[in-house]
Formats: C-alpha cells, structure tokens, sequence
C-alpha cells in the first residue's frame, strides 16, 4: 500500500508539475478557507475545511467536494472551481479531509459501507451537520462530489446516506462497494483493474443494502470517466452506470445522447433534461486526470445546486416558480394536469419536477414530461419540446393514474430542487 500510495504521489506530482488537473493559483476573494474544529462524531479522525462566501445566501445549499488520494482539503480547495462558484452562488463549500497514510477517504471496509457506521462517511455527514446547525444550511440541498478517491466516496456517500444527500457527481471513481474489502486493505486491485462485474440488480442491491429498510428518494448520479484511465479503469463507468439506473429505477438505454465537447459522449437515462436521474460523461482519449475547468460548474447544473431556480430567496420560502394542478377522478382512476410557471427573470434550460404523490396513488402513464417514481416519490423532467422556459412561461404535463380513493392533488412541488409556489 505505501509503494501504490508513493507511486500515485509520483503520478500527481509530475501532473501537477504540467500545469494540469488539479493545480490552479489560490483566487483573490474576500473570503477564505478555514478549518472547523470539534464539528462532532469522527471516527477516523478527519479533518474539515469550509469555504463561506461573503455573498452566502440566508439558507445556503452544502457542497462537499472531496479530494483524490494524496490531497487534502486545502489542495481540493485551490486547485477546483468550486469556491469560485460558491462566490457566484453563494452556497458553502465544505473540504473534508483524510489524514491517514496516503492520504486516501475509506470506502471499503464494512464500517464504511453502512449508513451510520464507524468510518469515513459518518465524519462527513458529521460535517454537514455541522453546516446545518451552526450556518443555517439548507438540509434539502446537500450535495457532493469529488475525484478518484472522492469519487469513490461520492459513491458511497449516496449510498449510505440517501437521506442527506440530494444528488451527486463522481469523476474517476468507482462504484459502490466495488472497493470492498475484508482483510483490512483498503486497496482492492481487481475493482481498480476494471475485472468486478455484477448485473445491474446486483449493484444495485448493494446500495439499497446499506441502508435497509430506507423507502425515501435516492439521490441522482452524474459520471465522469476518461477512455484512458490506467488507475481505476475505464471498465469501472459502465458499472457505475448500470449500478445508478438500477437504484433509481430507469431503464439502461439512454434517453438522451450528445457531445458538448467534440471528446466528450454524455447519455442522460430516465430524462433528457439537465437534471436527469442519471447522467455519464466519457471523455474520449481521457486520463485518470480526468477534472478539468468547467467541469464543476456543470456538476452543479445536473445536480440542480445552481442555475435558474436553483437558490431560494433569502430567509428560504418559494424559489421563482409557480405550479398549478388539477384533478379529474373515477372509480379507480385519475388523470391529473400540472402547469408549471417560471416566474423569475430568467429562462430557465433544462428543468426537473418533484413531488409526492398521495396515498394510495400510483402512476401509470404520462405526457409531455418524461415520468420516473419510486414509491410514492415522482420526477417529471422535460422533453426534448418543451426544456426551455422563458422569464413569464408556462408549459404544460400531465400524467394518469391509479387510486384506493385518495384523489387529492400533491401539496407541494420542486423545481430544479427548489419549492415552488403552489397555486
């Protein structure tokens, strides 16, 4: 382990040595990083870093961006564009960082791979706790995403933790459990080589393994992972991908495929829009380097943490939207049409409904909007027709369902994961 662990430090010096990935100058900016101290259960000693805004909004969304083997949380912080970010947007950034030899997050022992156990995962959550109760962060948007070894344990933060983290975006990990262990190593070379296979159920069970008995929503998923990859290999993506349209509950034929850059082939699976339950990026050609500027900020777009409707006004309440549903009943039946309204001052690309169904109710077809569920929790994302929605628009889905005699309307709706108001 300490030569795989000096052989990688020799990897990243030389990367970094090239001015690429990972190294940037530390920005000017009115704010800085600082270290949180006593910040609650850490089981393995972490340590945690945030970055406060000086713009931060009154009830602030959490990102937790979490670094690569050999780094740190200063390093993660100087060398992403999350905090520049965090100073458009005004949410919190928080930088756990691991203090063991190599400098590695854990995400393979049994401690680990369990919601509330004894390892890794539990420090973080202890730190976004933290954010929630000492910086008035918002519990119902908390983020995560990270490289290679935090990739790895953005994998397995959704895993674990489905219950406080909304979505997530992994570059150059692996998928959950695939690094697992049981001779204490927290090295597992066949999964880093690519060879762990499983069917998709089988991933998926592992997931829904961590945390038994949970029945909410799963956090969404975006991927990214370089062709080129000879640290935890190219084989590892497909995984992942088939391992996250299992957990939540979408078919593994894309329902969406482009190429914002001219290397890069995106897939969007259950949705086409910007926040759809799953999104993987292959970057034709790519290394295990595989972050790069502009990357995070479109992390952020599918996760729903920025963009038109993302942030709540100050002091919370109502993001600029407005949705406006009516029912019509029978026997067993219903069919219920929803009117969505931007109501702000900007258009907004690419937009994801959410909300509760009522009980006794389940659907079983839809219109104008791409339907996925999972219990009684229901995401329409758009259509390839009716994506953008210009300051003042409005756009029309509906869907058809089931009933045991309940045939009330959802009492509230989100948007891009932002409350709107209900008409």
């Amino acid at each position: 382990m300490k030569l795989r662990t000096r052989i990688l430090a020799t990897l990243l010096a030389v990367v970094l040595a090239a001015g690429g990935g990972f190294a940037s100058a530390r920005r000017a900016s009115a704010a800085s990083l600082t270290e949180v101290t006593g910040f609650g259960a850490d089981p393995t000693g972490l340590r945690m870093y945030e970055y406060v805004p000086a713009s931060v909004t009154a009830h602030p969304a959490i990102l937790v961006a979490v670094h690569y083997c050999t780094g740190s949380g200063p390093a993660m912080y100087s060398g992403t564009e999350f905090a520049s970010l965090a100073d458009r947007y005004g949410f919190i950034a928080v930088y756990p960082e691991a203090t063991r030899d190599g400098h590695c997050f854990d995400v393979s022992t049994p401690g680990a791979l369990t919601h509330n156990g004894n390892s890794d995962p539990a420090g973080i959550v202890s730190m976004v706790q933290w954010e929630e109760q000492h910086r008035n962060g918002d519990a119902s948007r908390v983020y995560v995403t990270g490289i290679s070894s935090g990739a790895m344990m953005t994998n397995v933060l959704l895993g674990d933790y489905p219950d406080v983290f909304k979505a997530g975006a992994a570059f150059a990990g692996v998928p959950f459990a695939c690094f697992a262990t049981t001779d204490g190593s927290l090295w597992n070379s066949a999964c880093a080589n690519g060879t762990v296979t499983k069917t998709p159920q089988q991933w998926g069970d592992l997931v829904r393994g961590a945390y038994p008995g949970y029945t909410g929503p799963r956090p969404r998923m975006q991927l990214w992972h370089g062709t080129n990859d000879t640290t935890l290999y190219y084989a590892n993506f497909g995984e992942e991908t088939k391992q996250w349209t299992n957990v939540l509950g979408v078919s593994q034929t894309p329902s969406f495929t482009d190429h914002p850059q001219s290397t890069w082939t995106r897939t969007r699976y259950g949705g086409t829009g910007t926040t759809a339950p799953v999104e993987a990026i292959s970057v034709q050609g790519g290394s295990h380097n595989i972050y790069g500027s502009g990357m995070g900020e479109l992390a952020l777009r599918f996760m729903g943490l920025i963009g038109d409707t993302s942030t709540p006004p100050p002091g919370g309440g109502t993001g600029a939207c407005r949705v406006g549903a009516t029912v019509n009943a029978w026997n067993t039946g219903l069919t219920e049409s929803i009117t969505i309204t931007n109501t702000g001052t900007s258009a907004i690309n690419g937009w994801s409904l959410a909300f509760t169904l009522p009980g006794g109710q389940t659907i079983t077809s839809g219109w104008n909007a791409t339907f996925t569920s999972s219990g009684g929790q229901v995401t329409a994302t758009n259509v390839s027709y009716n994506g953008s929605l210009a300051a003042g628009a409005s756009t029309s889905v509906g869907f058809q369902a089931t009933h045991t005699g309940n045939t009330a309307t959802p009492t509230a709706f989100t948007l891009n994961g932002t409350a709107c108001a209900v008409a």
